[in-house]
């Protein structure tokens, strides 16, 4: 599995791809000569045009990346965690969404101690529920726990083995 918003924070270190120009347009948000991605998010979270231009600094970056991770790659089954609404990887890329309640995400992101407003300005700046779930080729039920949730991937995994892996 390769999680996207990881390799994100690849692109976003010094000497990473996206690290002088994010670092000269937002130079408050490096602190010693890092970039603190909270710093950062409170930023561009709150103007889209500073959110617009920071993908356009680092989405290049982060599919030349995992491109070249899924090349080098011997697994059978490539799974790419993007939390965006978009054709990221290009055509061909089964999409599975995994979907779980506003109210639900909003408690889970409070439990990992991000603050309410930081949460709701983020998800306003996602695409609405209804966007993702259209967009889905697969749709994973995440209301539950954690074991709730691997049973349903392991499930998706088995009907997929099954019908040769297409939507």
């Amino acid at each position: 599995m390769i999680d996207a918003d990881e390799v994100g924070h690849q692109v976003l270190e010094a000497g990473g791809a996206a690290y002088d120009q994010v670092a000269e347009t937002w130079p408050s948000a490096v602190v010693d000569g890092v970039i603190d991605r909270r710093r950062l998010a409170d930023i561009v979270f709150r103007d889209p045009a500073d959110l617009e231009r920071l993908e356009g600094f680092t989405h290049t970056a982060i599919r030349q990346r995992i491109a070249g991770m899924i090349q080098v790659s011997t697994e059978q089954v490539v799974v790419v965690q993007v939390p965006l609404l978009t054709d990221f990887m290009g055509a061909g890329w089964l999409r599975v969404v995994v979907d779980a309640e506003p109210d639900a995400r909003s408690e889970r992101l409070d439990k990992r101690g991000m603050d309410l407003d930081d949460a709701t300005r983020r998800m306003a700046a996602q695409p609405q529920r209804t966007e993702w779930l259209a967009a889905a080729d697969h749709v994973l039920d995440n209301s539950g726990d954690w074991d709730q949730l691997v049973a349903n991937v392991d499930d998706l995994y088995r009907t997929l083995q099954a019908s040769g892996g297409g939507p």
